[in-house]
């Protein structure tokens, strides 16, 4: 079912506008800040809706048109307006779906290559080409955080932020293991291999959010940082790696020359992963989770992306499939993000 709230959220803006005429509004310049985010989420959405509403009310004239005199021109540009105000409409129930609590934060999204070697590696550098090109045609902007890769070829593990308004709800979606089929590039024999890289994503917490992390429970390592190939290789030991001993949780981040920088990320990245763990499993305080959480299960596969015998990208969650491959690893994800988004949609229902 597709519910807008236009009343409830012209009233969202009326209360958060009050608020900012307070004398004392911009004492705390980051909460001022946020809030100033949320009436222009919130007036956006209204725009949108508002803009929806006008096309389908020109659309509506269009057609009394043809009524009146049978227009193969007017025939046309009613066609084509109706084409573009259903993907209009189709975009807006998909955001209106993102209304979990970090679904309009940024995303921490790290891709691990499976056993394999160089084939997985080259695997999982394909898909952060896809991640980060999908991003770009958002307009999101994407920032890599640590990245470990191989003199031979391929990366072994990379994590990046990926800032903009819903991209933790979106890329939600692409939690879990990722299946590749293909002739190997690197196999003499020219035979089939399957490569797995496994996908994490969590949500990017603002400054101002504290979790309750007990200090003991914490393994701090640091490390010298080295880029691509061992290419800029720091000299210092700036990069961060933080353990949380209680759940094997392990988080690291190398972008940054300052160390303190770096431990700064590193500890926002453990506390989103500790929270969404903790709601996942329902647990009153973050003490309360024990276990091993390093790795999604090789169980968890999602999607298979195949090229061979034939070309073919299937997501086992919804079903949603296409035969264009290029374009899906070109970064055109959002058919398998929005069918997610509606399965989960109706499951929770």
């Amino acid at each position: 079912m597709f519910l807008f709230d236009l009343e409830g959220l012209k009233e969202t803006v009326k209360k958060l506008e009050q608020k900012t005429y307070e004398a004392d509004f911009w004492s705390d310049v980051e909460k001022a800040q946020k809030t100033m985010q949320e009436i222009t989420l919130a007036k956006d959405k209204i725009e949108e809706y508002e803009s929806i509403f006008k096309e389908l009310e020109d659309l509506e004239v269009l057609l009394q048109l043809l009524e009146e005199e049978e227009d193969q021109l007017i025939e046309k540009e009613l066609r084509q307006n109706t084409e573009a105000v259903e993907e209009k409409i189709e975009d807006l129930k998909i955001k209106t779906l993102l209304n979990g609590e970090y679904d309009k934060n940024g995303a921490i999204l790290s891709i691990h290559a499976g056993a394999g070697g160089l084939e997985a590696q080259d695997w999982a550098e394909m898909l952060l080409r896809m991640y980060k090109r999908w991003a770009e045609k958002k307009g999101f902007k994407t920032e890599t955080l640590d990245i470990l890769s191989d003199t031979e070829g391929g990366i072994k593990s990379v994590t990046l932020a990926i800032k903009g308004i819903n991209a933790y709800g979106y890329l939600k979606s692409e939690k879990g293991v990722h299946r590749l089929i293909r002739i190997s590039p690197f196999d003499a024999s020219g035979r089939r291999h399957t490569s797995f890289a496994s996908v994490d994503v969590f949500p990017e917490l603002d400054e101002n959010i504290e979790v309750d992390i007990n200090p003991n429970d914490l393994k701090i390592d640091t490390y010298r940082a080295g880029g691509a190939g061992g290419q800029h290789v720091n000299t210092t030991d700036s990069a961060i790696r933080i353990t949380h001993i209680p759940t094997g949780i392990v988080v690291q981040c190398q972008n940054e020359r300052s160390q303190h920088s770096n431990k700064a990320t590193a500890m926002r990245m453990l506390m989103a992963k500790l929270i969404e763990i903790k709601e996942l499993e329902q647990k009153e305080k973050i003490e309360d989770i024990q276990g091993q959480y390093s790795q999604i299960g090789w169980g968890s596969q999602i999607r298979s992306y195949v090229f061979h015998p034939y070309n073919l990208v299937k997501d086992h969650r919804t079903n949603a499939e296409t035969g264009n491959i290029s374009s899906v690893m070109d970064g055109n994800i959002d058919m398998f993000i929005n069918e997610y988004l509606k399965y989960k949609s109706k499951k929770n229902a």
